[in-house]
């Protein structure tokens, strides 16, 4: 393996963490946002908070990992997606600062108008950000960021078929991740009607996300034909694992076992996310720039190398010890007892 396909993969694994982790807290702001006025959707809202209120800063390292190597790593292709995709981008951020004011404000303000206010712009948000950058990844993947700075479409790049699939396709993956991980969380909270509530949704995002997936195959042959004819050869085996996960994961929660849904639903994300990276190789932007062509100087990508090591060291301990603490009910007793 070069050292430019190294990089390539470090930028991968980044997608992929911030597809999982980053996903399902998207996804629960999803949930927030239908979850009505009900006094079990008031409870369902307070799971939610719960669930999400120590970790969901966290969750966007990923996405500053992802940004910082591929300007470093890959600065050509960084200079053609931000440039040619600047409005999704923008507005995929601009969802991002609403959503942490929305989460931040809503649980200190006083008014109820003002608290409904700051609830619906955290859930809103939670669906207009995954959904932009869905349509970002959708104009890549579908050829339509050319190389150069803005020389692609500022529009068409992003308003097409594939991209607004693929927009759909995040809000919907993200719901199915929250809903599944909030089943474990109402177990723990020993509220068997949350548990209940959240297998229904789960089972019902599992059957949406799979239906726009299965749509999506006739929408990549027309449009995005590359990327058809790899998914479908070299990727098949991902795609297969990721069908696999999925209805072994939908088998626990209807067996009202879901010990082992998580794993299993992460894992048919991993495994698309995966089989779209083998679809495009060699490819950053298919079929314009290959990730040899579009990598950085040698020692830019040594130190790249160098950085994900040292972070991988520091950093994903740190995370994980967040998570097990926040699954734990710790770091929620700690805040109790201030």
């Amino acid at each position: 393996m070069s050292k430019a396909d190294a990089a390539a993969a470090i930028l991968w694994i980044g997608a992929t963490l911030y597809a999982v982790f980053g996903g399902a807290d998207f996804g629960a702001g999803f949930w927030s946002l239908i979850g009505g006025r009900s006094e079990r959707g008031e409870r369902a809202r307070r799971l939610i908070d719960s669930a999400i209120g120590p970790v969901w800063e966290a969750n966007h390292v990923w996405l500053i990992f992802i940004l910082v190597v591929l300007w470093t790593a890959f600065s050509v292709a960084f200079e053609a997606v931000t440039s040619t995709l600047f409005i999704p981008l923008c507005l995929a951020a601009l969802g991002i600062v609403l959503r942490g004011s929305g989460f931040a404000f809503h649980e200190v303000v006083k008014r109820p108008s003002e608290r409904s206010f700051a609830e619906h712009l955290f859930a809103a948000s939670s669906v207009i950000t995954p959904f932009f950058m869905g349509t970002v990844v959708g104009a890549i993947a579908s050829g339509r960021v050319p190389i150069g700075n803005a020389t692609g479409d500022p529009w068409s790049s992003w308003l097409n078929p594939v991209s607004i699939l693929v927009g759909v396709l995040f809000v919907a993956t993200g719901a199915y991740l929250a809903a599944v991980f909030l089943i474990t969380d109402a177990r723990h909270a020993g509220d068997a009607d949350l548990e209940r509530y959240f297998s229904t949704r789960a089972l019902a995002a599992a059957v949406v996300t799979g239906a726009i997936a299965v749509a999506g195959i006739f929408v990549l042959r027309d449009d995005a034909r590359y990327l058809y004819d790899r998914l479908t050869a070299e990727a098949l085996p991902l795609v297969l694992a990721s069908v696999a996960c999925g209805i072994g994961a939908i088998a626990l929660i209807l067996r009202r076992a879901p010990r082992g849904a998580r794993p299993l639903a992460v894992g048919a994300v991993v495994a698309v996310i995966w089989g779209w990276g083998v679809a495009q190789f060699p490819y950053l932007l298919p079929t314009e720039l290959t990730i040899a062509a579009g990598a950085g100087t040698s020692a830019t990508l040594t130190m790249v190398i160098i950085v994900f090591v040292a972070a991988a060291v520091l950093v994903l301990p740190a995370i994980g010890l967040l998570y097990a603490l926040t699954q734990r009910g710790i770091l929620k007793a700690d805040v109790e007892r201030d």
